[in-house]
């Protein structure tokens, strides 16, 4: 069985493994293969890599790198389904979704292309009698990416290229469940010019980020993950001195309001709902239905549940996969068995569903409960499947409100024709990521991702303006040049004059 290695100094590092984990294939149920799980001594490797490639990129034109991310931009375009058939095999979406991710990947490498410009600094001339003042960003140095299951290509690309960017050099660590895309991935960057040692890929579990988070010589982790975890992430890097942005879970609510289009809403609510079998952390996972709303709204979703072809990823009709893992499925249909015992309405039951040929596959149909209420497992709990909730809320105040009121505060939306309304629902929501008559509100790379809340600990979004920011330092400067006529020893505090 085929074991994927670790990617370290720019080649595979070719030393048995002390310990491996198993990588399956979610439509069939099978193992598949092997990932090696790194220990104390591969991580020093893969840091001791990034440290001694540091100060060559460090010093590398701005140009020079931007030349190297226009390079690997191709590649990754010319590859895309190469990297789309990798993440379906391991992680088991479709591979129309697939495509979808690289191509967000790819969007983040398209912004950073620009690192010259983003990377300008400011200049006041004449702050004071012959004294200038300019600022400018510099790199952090050895800098680490912890990255979910979900988005095995994707999130990734959220870090590694902006760092990389910026001067840092880069150890990722991705899921173990799915690790080969960033194999990959790697593989095209070396093959685009980037020297040994810029990017690492060291694949484990607690132990590998353990290692991370503790290394002098790493000065910042990026995290995206469960809340649980990014607080765990967020105060082990902090302790340890470095810098932090750790993305959490999320319950992302869908506000439908009386006077909104219904089969528009039908339509977001299943296709964000149920996109990629619920594994989304911008997922729709409760529908805040307002007033009679929810009766004109269910008997859409449940025909549009009906009609919803579940199978393979690999399959082109397939458009929902499997879960990941069987430790996952078994998770997530405990969650439809605890909403049934604590008394909402289990409207379409996907549990049970086989596929013919794939009977040993991790599928779970879609999920539909009604008669939610927010002290149920299945409205408070992150499920990360396909089950969708619909709260019934009286009013628009007392939806609003029970958004506010929840921990999270990743993504919302807000489905309704009234402006005024919708203008409310911008100002008031306490929620990062806002969608007006739209489900899922993933900026574009030119802006940043980042939810408030349990759903982001540390000061900084991931990629776009914030993601440069924060994988660098500004440095103020200010300076004057003597001029021939001396003023002597001044012992005072300096003043403008």
């Amino acid at each position: 069985m085929s074991v994927v290695k670790h990617w370290i100094g720019g080649r595979l590092l070719e030393d048995p493994p002390e310990r491996t984990g198993p990588v399956f294939d979610p439509a069939r149920g099978h193992q598949t293969g092997e990932v090696a799980m790194a220990g104390p001594t591969e991580v020093e490797l893969a840091v001791d890599a990034a440290a001694r490639a540091f100060g060559e990129w460090r010093d590398t034109s701005v140009v020079r790198r931007q030349r190297i991310l226009f390079a690997f931009r191709q590649l990754v375009n010319d590859h895309r389904h190469d990297l789309a058939k990798l993440i379906t095999a391991e992680h088991g979406k479709t591979m129309d979704d697939a495509l979808g991710e690289v191509q967000r990947g790819l969007e983040v490498i398209e912004y950073v292309c620009g690192i010259p410009q983003l990377l300008k600094g400011e200049i006041s001339e004449q702050v004071s009698t012959g004294v200038d003042t300019y600022s400018f960003r510099q790199p952090l140095g050895v800098v680490a990416g912890i990255t979910p299951f979900n988005f095995p290509v994707m999130v990734p690309m959220w870090m590694y290229p902006v760092a990389i960017a910026c001067g840092n050099t880069f150890i990722l660590k991705p899921s173990e469940k799915d690790p080969s895309p960033s194999m990959l991935a790697a593989e095209l960057f070396s093959e685009a010019g980037l020297p040994d040692g810029v990017l690492n890929v060291l694949h484990g579990d607690k132990v590998a980020v353990d290692g991370l988070l503790e290394h002098p010589e790493v000065a910042a982790v990026s995290f995206v993950g469960s809340t649980p975890i990014a607080r765990y992430i967020y105060e082990t890097a902090a302790r340890n001195g470095k810098r932090v942005q750790a993305l959490g879970g999320a319950k992302n609510h869908m506000v439908v309001l009386p006077d909104a289009d219904m089969d528009l809403a039908a339509d977001a609510a299943v296709s964000a709902g149920y996109g990629s079998a619920g594994e989304r952390c911008m997922a729709i996972s409760v529908v805040v239905a307002v007033g009679d709303a929810a009766d004109r709204l269910i008997p859409r979703v449940t025909d549009r549940i009906d009609r919803l072809r579940v199978g393979p990823g690999a399959n082109d009709q397939s458009e929902m996969g499997p879960l990941v893992t069987a430790e996952h499925l078994g998770r997530v249909a405990g969650y439809v068995e605890q909403g049934l015992s604590e008394g909402a309405d289990l409207v379409a039951d996907g549990r049970g569903l086989a596929v013919e040929g794939y009977e040993d596959g991790f599928f779970l149909g879609p999920c539909l409960f009604d008669q939610v209420n927010p002290a149920m497992s299945i409205y408070q709990d992150e499920i990360f499947g396909p089950v969708l909730s619909v709260v019934r809320a009286d009013s628009y105040t007392e939806a609003i409100d029970l958004i506010n009121a929840n921990p999270y505060g990743n993504g919302t939306a807000v489905f309704t024709n009234d402006g005024g309304a919708a203008r409310k629902f911008q100002r008031e929501i306490a929620v990062g990521m806002v969608g007006i008559n739209l489900p899922i509100p993933v900026p574009l790379s030119f802006y940043s991702f980042g939810g408030w809340k349990e759903s982001l600990f540390g000061g900084h979004a991931i990629y776009g303006p914030e993601g440069v920011n924060f994988y660098t330092r500004q440095k103020v400067v200010i300076s004057r040049w003597p001029d021939p006529i001396h003023r002597g020893v001044d012992l005072g505090f300096p003043k403008s004059d």
